[in-house]
């Protein structure tokens, strides 16, 4: 099938090349020309020749953050739309990743239909409902080292002698998937 120029295109940064040959198959089902970026360098390169009026992006591509990529991304094309999605989401990424410019952020799984949802939405939705219980210790823990390891901008030395931490517990604590509530 001849790819459609006239598509809207979109750039799918993540370093797990099996997700992002789904992911890219399920968005071109969708109407969308795909490019992909397994690492930073690569997207930032990619933006540069197609200027994607989309892109989704990794929140952990490899050991970096992708939240540095939602700048330089939005440096190439101020008017690009960015989704980050992740498997590792905080409440502290989350609001550095839309103050940084993204379009939303999504939580893995997320279905390619609100993926391409989240693209077209214009503004939050005030009918939300808040949470009915407040967050476990765990996802207390979790959400804490998040916030530290922000404020240290990814250094995860600078976080655990933040933390009064070994560098090892913290990297173990932070390849865990966070728990749900």
């Amino acid at each position: 099938m001849k790819p459609d120029n006239n598509a809207p295109s979109l750039l799918i940064v993540d370093d797990d090349e099996h997700f992002c040959n789904a992911l890219s198959r399920a968005m071109e089902r969708r109407g969308f020309r795909v490019a992909q970026g397994f690492d930073s360098a690569t997207a930032v390169r990619l933006a540069e020749e197609l200027s994607p009026a989309y892109a989704i992006v990794d929140l952990r591509i490899g050991e970096e953050s992708g939240l540095p990529l939602i700048q330089a991304l939005l440096g190439i094309n101020g008017a690009m739309r960015i989704i980050v999605l992740t498997g590792y989401a905080s409440v502290a990424t989350a609001v550095e990743a839309v103050k940084l410019g993204a379009t939303d952020y999504l939580t893995k799984p997320a279905h390619p239909d609100d993926i391409a949802a989240a693209f077209d939405r214009e503004a939050g939705d005030a009918q939300t409902p808040p949470a009915t219980q407040p967050m476990s210790v765990r996802r207390l823990e979790w959400e804490h080292l998040q916030r530290v390891l922000l404020k240290h901008k990814g250094n995860i030395s600078a976080a655990a002698r933040a933390l009064n931490m070994h560098r090892r517990t913290l990297q173990r604590k932070l390849q865990k998937r966070p728990v749900a509530k």
